[in-house]
């Protein structure tokens, strides 16, 4: 969805899929990639924040977030987090000359493997701020694996004035939000929420404003919209927020 040649044919006919539920749908990815650099340059600019943590970070692309954040704190250190076998090894082969950036084999639903596999430990101070991300990866979490207690838990492991960055596909009124959670719900296992109950997540975090939102809303460059009714409809249930702690 985000272009390239990275992907198999069992993504691209769910991504068909998907495209029958909501057309413009390959928007989506783009906007939260947009959003992702957006909620880093703020981590690392506004906040001084040097270290992060991406969880579920995917294939690389364009503008990933150790090419982001480097470029305002040059030596800021990165670990990607991915349990896909070939996101690992494409991840590493790019980073094979960067020390201070890592690609780790865990599951982020196993926190404490994540927060103790040795690369975390060896390029992340927990006692010092952190940016969290947790990237479009909730929604693969169904509520029956208990989705609050695992945020709860990275949270309880991060310092003081550490980041939180989220974003999360919702439920919208968009007539193709319910046959996309139906599409989510039976190939991915995953589960789709409301803009409140994505806000939960937050428990315990101070939002940054201007608070949980469309994405494509969330301190936007240039000439974006900035009021919900420029916002296409297909676009309001991709939302996300960011807090500190």
């Amino acid at each position: 969805m985000l272009g390239g040649k990275d992907n198999f044919a069992v993504d691209r006919d769910v991504v068909i899929q998907m495209i029958k539920a909501v057309p413009d749908v390959l928007q989506g990815p783009r906007t939260i990639r947009a959003g992702l650099k957006r909620a880093v340059r703020y981590m690392a600019t506004e906040a001084g924040i040097d270290q992060f943590i991406d969880l579920g970070s995917g294939l690389p692309t364009q503008e990933n977030v150790h090419q982001v954040t480097q470029r305002y704190r040059p030596g800021a250190r990165v670990v990607y987090v991915d349990n896909d076998p070939v996101v690992v090894v494409h991840g590493r082969a790019l980073l094979a000359t960067d020390e201070s950036t890592a690609v780790v084999t865990a599951d982020f639903r196993d926190v404490e493997g994540v927060l103790h596999h040795p690369d975390v430990r060896r390029l992340i101070d927990f006692n010092r701020p952190v940016g969290l991300i947790m990237c479009s990866v909730l929604h693969y979490v169904p509520d029956k694996e208990h989705p609050m207690e695992l945020v709860a838990a990275y949270s309880e492991a991060l310092s003081p004035g550490s980041h939180l960055f989220i974003t999360h596909v919702c439920l919208t009124g968009h007539p193709g939000s319910a046959k996309m959670e139906e599409i989510f719900r039976e190939n991915f296992e995953g589960q789709l929420r409301t803009r409140q109950q994505v806000q939960e997540f937050f428990t315990g975090w101070e939002l940054i404003e201007p608070g949980v939102l469309p994405i494509v809303l969330w301190r936007p460059d240039g000439a974006a919209p900035y009021d919900l009714a420029d916002v296409p409809l297909s676009q309001h249930g991709l939302i996300g927020g960011l807090g500190r702690k």
